[in-house]
């Protein structure tokens, strides 16, 4: 029993000696900081679309500068002046370059990282359209394993489907037909019958004129006596002017 407790102690005195040790090592060299999250696609095209952005601004702002070293150049008379004026203008030109370069390179990361946010979409897209085919085709399996999707069945539902139709449509002729039809007329001598109707019918067309029978026609009207027409005189014309018919039945 002493051993056991010498034992346990012993293990407690180590474990405080353990805990002592981390804790000083923690003071001389600071605890481990955790991790940040790594950054996504997307955050790293914003921030680069922020800096491009940013450059872009300081780009502007030399072009105006520059703009303005050009006038006063111009303004300078040749000498020391108008040397001082154009090595000012070359510094800033210099900046502007610098500036055009770094806004170049950022504009190719960007590309390339627009790119991988592209494919990786696409393969997410991919993963998403692959499990959602999977499930559709368990549950079309389950589906066709259904007693309805019987190819023997179906057939026979489709003869059966049939042979009522056929029945339907001989009920349909059986009510069709009519009654109290005597049994000794024969159809070709019923043919015979309407062929001579229509005979009849066509000799009775050709006797109307203009489809008029003769009893309805009118009488034709005699015709009008051919005269000479009577000329009016015209205003304030005198009596020469009057025709020989006019003056005789005067």
């Amino acid at each position: 029993a002493r051993r056991g407790g010498s034992a346990r102690a012993d293990e407690r005195r180590a474990t405080i000696d353990d805990d002592r040790d981390r804790r000083a090592m923690k003071r001389l060299f600071g605890a481990k900081k955790p991790r940040a999250p790594a950054r996504t696609l997307e955050d790293t095209a914003r921030t680069l679309d922020e800096r491009a952005k940013t450059i872009e601004a300081k780009i502007a702002a030399l072009d105006r500068e520059l703009v303005k070293h050009r006038e006063q150049i111009k303004r300078a008379r040749p000498g020391a002046g108008q040397d001082a004026a154009k090595r000012r203008a070359l510094v800033v030109l210099k900046q502007k370059k610098i500036y055009e370069q770094q806004r170049d390179q950022l504009g190719g990361q960007l590309m390339n990282v627009e790119q991988v946010a592209f494919a990786s979409e696409n393969a997410a897209n991919t993963v998403e359209t692959v499990r959602a085919m999977q499930s559709a085709s368990k549950a079309l399996k389950t589906q066709f394993k259904a007693k309805e999707f019987d190819l023997n069945a179906i057939d026979a539902l489709n003869d059966d489907m049939a042979d009522l139709l056929d029945l339907g449509e001989e009920i349909q002729e059986t009510l069709g037909r009519s009654y109290h039809v005597p049994d000794g007329l024969d159809e070709d001598d019923l043919l015979e019958e309407l062929d001579a109707l229509e005979l009849d019918m066509l000799e009775d067309e050709s006797e109307l004129t203009d489809g008029v029978p003769s009893y309805l026609q009118d009488e034709p009207l005699p015709e009008a006596p051919e005269e000479e027409p009577v000329v009016l005189p015209a205003a304030g014309a005198g009596e020469a002017a009057v025709p020989d018919a006019v003056r005789d039945a005067a």
